[in-house]
């Protein structure tokens, strides 16, 4: 009989921090995982911004299909911005109300787009329990009911679904989430849901997300995460091979796919993106947050991407611009346009040109230079710690551990596809 499947996402691990943590035996749970698996490198994609990777994780497509293109970006019908959360002041620029509703509901039921299947509703078609902890794109068939008080719109997940403490399908005893971020609260949340969940084996399919180490990395940068956030990642791993009697029990019952979203890189310096185009204020939309940047052309624009992208020539945070002409993209960096296929970025040529074809993303997308970060639109920013978002291979490069699966995961994308082929359900395109 074939094997059940646990979807582990470390937000913001490093293939670096994995293979220490392995080969150093710091992080034991994981040390064992992977002795019983096969250890490789995969691609994120572009923006590598966790709601964009969350949505690709989850779709097995890229951000031209799901068309979730960044953490923060202009809505051209609604001339609005959205804000998933780059940060607390971020979202208070935005709009608090209308951002929360689109970081808890709006990304799920609007913004991604309904011509492509997640994971649950492919594994609900084919009539399979699915079940996610706290991972964000987590769009299925199933009404959930808040479980406080003062949230009152009902979300659609899988049936077995719980979110920070804000939505929960079964009454777990789970400590609330978000109460000590800092100290790893969320993910000691996430444990005791998972936990609960592997001592009833009450799914098919587990979506285990991980977000604090991400949080940690932020603050004190990948490296010093390890100190951090480490152990507590281990601990969470732990807690369901406990669950289940132990890792060899666990194993009996479960396959095991364990990556992370994207990498980060250590910023030191911080950039306001919308400075350097500033002249032509009243005909763009500038979004930026992390390492990567949109900039939208208005109805009325007297410029074009081109003289966008000549606009940012020497400005020292930016890396590289890509857009559109005539249906190529051009790549411009140091002062010269040319192909993606020079870049020497992970995977660029694919991953700008389904950046690009985003119907959501901006005409000109900008990805950060090493050590450089865009601060958000609250003017906030991790310099002096971690980020991600650019195309660089360290925010992009993730590690990926399989355990009783046979398909490899060269792309984030290839998740879902290996899950459904794993677990014998087909998806719904």
């Amino acid at each position: 009989m074939q094997r059940k499947l646990v979807l582990i996402v470390v937000d913001g691990m490093t293939p670096e921090t994995f293979e220490r943590a392995v080969e150093s035996d710091r992080a034991p749970a994981l040390a064992a995982l992977a002795r019983h698996g096969e250890y490789s490198r995969a691609t994120s994609v572009f923006p590598s911004l966790t709601p964009v990777c969350l949505s690709s994780i989850a779709t097995g497509a890229m951000p031209d299909v799901h068309h979730i293109p960044h953490l923060v970006w202009w809505h051209r019908q609604e001339r609005r911005i959205v804000e998933y959360g780059s940060s607390f002041a971020a979202l208070r620029a935005a709009g608090m109300a209308q951002s929360i509703t689109d970081t808890i509901y709006t990304m799920n039921q609007k913004h991604l787009s309904a011509d492509v299947a997640t994971v649950y509703e492919s594994l609900d078609d084919a009539g399979l329990v699915a079940a996610a902890v706290n991972i964000t794109c987590y769009r299925g068939r199933t009404k959930h009911l808040p479980t406080l008080p003062w949230v009152t719109k009902a979300a659609y997940g899988p049936p077995r679904f719980f979110y920070y403490s804000l939505f929960e399908s079964d009454a777990t005893g789970a400590p609330l989430a978000v109460r000590n971020r800092s100290a790893g609260s969320v993910d000691a949340y996430a444990a005791a849901v998972g936990r609960w969940l592997v001592t009833r084996d009450g799914f098919d399919f587990l979506a285990y997300y991980l977000s604090d180490f991400d949080y940690a990395s932020h603050a004190h940068g990948p490296e010093g995460a390890e100190e951090v956030a480490l152990a507590r990642v281990d601990a969470c791993i732990r807690a369901l091979f406990d669950a289940a009697g132990g890792l060899d029990e666990f194993l009996e019952r479960y396959a095991v796919v364990l990556l992370s979203d994207h990498g980060q890189t250590q910023v030191t310096r911080v950039a306001q993106l919308e400075q350097p185009l500033a002249r032509f204020a009243d005909s763009i939309v500038v979004t930026a947050s992390n390492r990567a940047g949109q900039v939208y052309l208005l109805p009325d624009a007297n410029v074009d991407a081109a003289e966008l992208a000549r606009a940012l020539d020497g400005v020292e945070s930016v890396d590289v611009t890509l857009r559109l002409e005539d249906g190529r993209v051009v790549a411009r960096r140091d002062g010269a346009d040319g192909d993606v296929e020079e870049l020497e970025h992970p995977d660029a040529p694919y991953r700008a040109a389904a950046a690009l074809a985003n119907p959501n993303a901006g005409e000109l997308l900008v990805s950060g230079a090493p050590g450089w970060e865009f601060a958000d639109l609250g003017g906030r920013h991790h310099a002096g710690g971690g980020s991600h978002g650019s195309l660089v291979a360290g925010d992009s490069i993730v590690p990926v551990l399989r355990v009783g699966v046979e398909a490899e995961v060269a792309r984030i994308t290839d998740v879902t596809p290996a899950v459904l082929s794993h677990l014998g359900a087909l998806a719904r395109r």
